[in-house]
């Protein structure tokens, strides 16, 4: 299954900007395993000063993005899960802003963000690895919009993707 399987309503149209930036080379779990790699061999030549660097005020740190996507794979697979196990609660949104405060990124070195980074995307793998086809298309709403889960799949690779860039675009 690749990201243009997705139909349009399995997921917010505001996630298809995540959703585009996931390659149709490979599959959703190929992508799940490969994509972090790639992420991590980037953020590994990152130079040092640029870790706690902010572009301009208010914004994040590259730590704090990292956190960040930690906590929304996590966030995101949670999703995945509940809907996979044919849960029908609507399951509320959550607030970035306030998860990146509490955070406390700035107190993690980067090589124990990248370490944690990998072992969530593992168990993310190890779910999404375990559905079938039919889990995989059911579909819950979470932050009051439907979304499938293998959408959620693809939301997490392409919110990681995307957050590379941003490090490309404006920190590097």
């Amino acid at each position: 299954m690749k990201p243009t399987d997705l139909q349009p309503d399995e997921f917010a149209g505001f996630y298809a900007n995540y959703i585009n930036q996931v390659s149709g080379e490979y599959t959703l779990t190929e992508e799940l395993e490969i994509s972090v790699h790639r992420f991590i061999k980037f953020v590994q030549n990152i130079p040092m000063d640029k870790f706690d660097y902010r572009y301009a005020e208010g914004k994040w740190t590259i730590k704090d993005i990292i956190l960040h996507l930690i906590d929304a794979e996590r966030i995101f697979a949670y999703r995945a899960l509940r809907f996979a196990r044919n849960d029908k609660t609507e399951l509320p949104g959550f607030e970035e802003n306030d998860y990146v405060v509490e955070a406390n990124a700035s107190k993690r070195s980067i090589q124990d963000l990248l370490s944690e980074l990998a072992v969530v995307r593992q168990a993310t793998l190890s779910l999404f690895k375990s559905l079938s086809d039919k889990e995989l298309m059911r579909k819950g709403i979470a932050s009051k919009n439907t979304i499938s889960v293998r959408a959620l799949g693809f939301v997490i690779i392409g919110h990681q993707n995307h957050h590379q860039r941003v490090f490309e675009e404006r920190y590097l």
